[in-house]
């Protein structure tokens, strides 16, 4: 044991930059798969809390007010009921911020679908202009019990007395409305009525849909929405961030377990002869086998160990979404499973590879093999000798020959260096993605930066003149946006009608052509998905008692309703009902503009009859990914580092066995030194290309598989510009070339006698 330890101490002491790297790499990977456990908890749990403590309803149909609901309680396979329950649509202002929300008379707290309340109380009769808010539209409204809320155009005002969370789908701007609970009498004008379904079996979700609008009639009913959108949309970018964590934490530790895997093997070709004495002196193979094992594992604990404490008693503290998600996670009972078998799990992968490597130094003879004298690399090829013809440095020609004539050792290297380089082009791409996002969002589907409804009170021409009077519109697009029944009438998908064919609706294409002929339309990936239809194909749907029959001819790139949208012109939807007039305009604005300030201004124009907001965008959710690439590019960043000292000392110590005659056809120190600086930078360079050719198609392929999971479909993928592909070459081959400067300077000032007991 005692031996074991001293050579542990030695080769502790030679090797301690390769060891702070191999403990910090482990513990961000580790990190990185804990933070993603957090935020797959975070995503799933709280929902699934509140649905389960308010018995949450798995259909909710919106029906005219004329339907028999009761009808329903007798379909088979439906435990409970809820409601039905009278709904106006109306939009509601607190402290300048308007939404549009759902007003729902509600006489008594439900059984099925019970609001959990968060703040406040429920509603009482000694209230009757009292409601109850959800929890996402009272933050956006940024409204509290005892608040005022405004219902513009009206004259009508409502208090807040309450705050609730609901497993219902949540505000979200331009796309859900905001529930309110109020007492009955508040409820004015009902456009339909609401009734939740509570199923004895939630997987016949689409059946009981299907029996449910057979039933009442597909004409009576105007929306289904289920629990699995619910779920889908509560869980948002959190599941996505997890998903990201989780692949690059697992891939960063298959880089690390091969970096490991390739820094022992090296390091075995160095000691051969140690090896060989340790077992003359009595040490067995299982022991030779135990010393590198133990080690490497040393490290790997002492990561994963730094990182679950990190992670248990500051994960919380972190600000953001995953600050949040550290702690809710926190709070859940399987929590401290994850805890624990993340870093084990890590751990015994490291030495699992760790052990592979070792099991070769268990093989080695114990009486020590001459070493062949061929030169590493092999005699000069035809190329390097016509290059020395031409009088190019002799360093750079030898450097690269050694890295391009080493053999399957050469190649490995490259390929160990390759992976994490590839990973970090894929975590470049999902960046550049993002900032598109950001700076370009008409190529991703949102050429559009705010949404304008009115009251109804202003005319269709009254209304443009309004909005195109504001120096900062660019272009306004009439439209409609209905619910609509599919095929099967098992869910409802959003059918919209935007522009005209003499101005029409500029909508990013990613596939196909665009709508221009009657009956035309395209859709978005999640609608394709969900019909199981393709560019080209018919579809017919029905609003109300009205079918429409649609030929699709393109898909757009859709980041609204989880893509389940098919979109035609204003034109064609007048067609098959003239009655149609906009309720909707969505405004492009001119470059610089500050669509707040628009919003604003329109806002104050149309004195209380127009509804403006922003139109959101989906990489709004996902600023946080920002920072978690940062992390994991510096994670694989050490990782490389890794790589980059085991190929240093793997290439000095087959230089030394040239060094003699380096030195004696005349090279100078400093030339013997750059040749292995240019080996090191040429494998560096080599495995950065690989890492670019290998790498940008991948991550194409992966961004626009997450696109299409998530129904905004294929097409938004940005690979990084060829700047920041130079500059990560770049920054590769001079950190490879400055982290090998120094080993090889010293390797050129060993003694004569050294240098021939190494060839030996």
């Amino acid at each position: 044991m005692r031996a074991t330890l001293s050579w542990a101490h030695s080769d502790l002491r030679t090797h301690r930059g390769e060891a702070l790297f191999i403990v910090l790499a482990t513990a961000g990977i580790v990190a990185s798969l804990l933070l993603a456990a957090a935020l797959f908890g975070y995503a799933t749990n709280p929902w699934e809390r509140i649905f389960t403590q308010s018995r949450g309803a798995h259909v909710w149909i919106h029906a005219v007010p004329s339907a028999d609901i009761a009808r329903l309680t007798r379909l088979d396979g439906v435990e409970d009921i809820a409601g039905p329950y009278p709904a106006e649509s109306a939009t509601v202002s607190s402290r300048g911020t308007r939404a549009s929300v759902e007003l729902r008379g509600t006489p008594e707290r439900p059984t099925v679908g019970r609001p959990l309340l968060v703040a406040g109380h429920w509603l009482t009769p000694a209230e009757p202009d009292g409601v109850v808010l959800e929890s996402r539209l009272a933050h956006a409204l940024l409204a509290e019990p005892g608040d005022t809320l405004s219902l513009p155009g009206t004259a009508r005002t409502l208090t807040v007395v309450g705050i609730a969370d609901s497993p219902e789908r949540r505000y979200s701007p331009g796309e859900q409305r905001g529930l309110v609970w109020a007492p009955p009498a508040a409820v004015r004008n009902p456009g339909s009525q609401v009734v939740g379904l509570r199923l004895k079996n939630p997987d016949d979700t689409d059946y009981a849909v299907q029996r449910a609008v057979t039933v009442l009639g597909a004409g009576a009913v105007d929306e289904v929405s289920t629990w699995r959108q619910a779920r889908a949309a509560a869980q948002g970018d959190n599941r996505l961030l997890g998903q990201v964590l989780g692949v690059f934490g697992l891939g960063a530790l298959a880089a690390a377990g091969f970096a490991v895997h390739g820094a022992i093997g090296t390091r075995i070709r160095g000691h051969l002869r140690d090896i060989s004495v340790l077992k003359a002196i009595g040490f067995t193979p299982a022991q030779v086998v135990r010393i590198f094992l133990l080690q490497h594992v040393a490290y790997a604990v002492l990561g994963a160990v730094a990182a679950a404490a990190l992670i248990k008693g500051l994960g919380g503290e972190v600000p953001g979404r995953l600050g949040d998600a550290v702690g809710v996670w926190q709070g859940l009972p399987g929590h401290t499973v994850a805890l624990v078998a993340v870093p084990v799990g890590a751990v015994l992968f490291i030495g699992a590879v760790t052990g592979l490597a070792a099991w070769r130094a268990g093989r080695v003879p114990p009486v020590p093999v001459q070493r062949p004298g061929a030169v590493a690399g092999g005699r000069l090829t035809t190329v390097a000798r016509k290059a020395l013809g031409l009088r190019l440095p002799p360093a750079l020609v030898l450097g690269c020959h050694r890295t391009f004539t080493g053999g399957r050792r050469s190649l490995a290297t490259v390929g160990r260096l390759t992976l994490p380089l590839l990973l970090i082009v894929v975590a470049l791409s999902a960046w550049t993605t993002i900032d598109r996002f950001h700076s370009s969002p008409e190529r991703i589907g949102l050429p559009a930066a705010l949404t304008v409804r009115s009251d109804g009170d202003l005319s269709d021409a009254r209304t443009r003149a309004l909005l195109t009077h504001d120096p900062q519109v660019a272009a306004a697009y009439p439209g409609v946006e209905v619910a609509a029944l599919v095929p099967g009438q098992t869910s409802t998908i959003a059918l919209r009608g935007l522009g005209t064919r003499q101005d029409p609706y500029p909508y990013a294409l990613a596939e196909g052509r665009p709508a221009r002929g009657p009956d035309e339309a395209i859709a978005g990936q999640g609608l394709l998905t969900l019909l199981d239809v393709h560019v080209g194909d018919w579809v017919r749907m029905t609003v109300g008692d009205q079918p429409q029959i649609l030929h699709i001819v393109g898909r757009s790139i859709e980041p609204e309703n989880a893509g389940r949208v098919i979109s035609t012109s204003l034109d064609t939807l007048r067609a098959n009902d003239p009655g149609i007039t906009p309720t909707l305009y969505q405004l492009r604005l001119r470059p610089g503009a500050d669509p707040h300030r628009v919003a604003a201004d329109l806002g104050q124009a149309g004195q209380g009859h127009l509804d403006v907001h922003a139109v959101p965008n989906p990489a709004d959710g996902l600023s946080p990914l920002r920072g978690v690439i940062a992390g994991l590019v510096a994670v694989l960043a050490l990782i490389g580092i890794v790589e980059l000292l085991t190929a240093i000392g793997g290439t000095v110590r087959e230089s030394e066995r040239d060094l003699l005659a380096l030195k004696a056809i005349g090279m100078s120190p400093r030339q013997i030194t750059a040749i292995t600086v240019t080996a090191t930078a040429c494998t560096a360079v080599t495995a950065t290309l690989a890492a670019s050719a290998l790498g940008l198609p991948l991550a194409r392929r992966l961004i626009d598989a997450q696109g299409t999971s998530t129904g905004i479909g294929a097409g938004i993928a940005q690979l990084p510009s060829p700047m920041v592909l130079s500059l990560l070459i770049a920054g590769a081959v001079l950190g490879a070339a400055a982290l090998s400067t120094l080993p090889a300077s010293r390797a050129t000032r060993r003694r004569s006698a050294d240098t021939l007991s190494a060839v030996g």
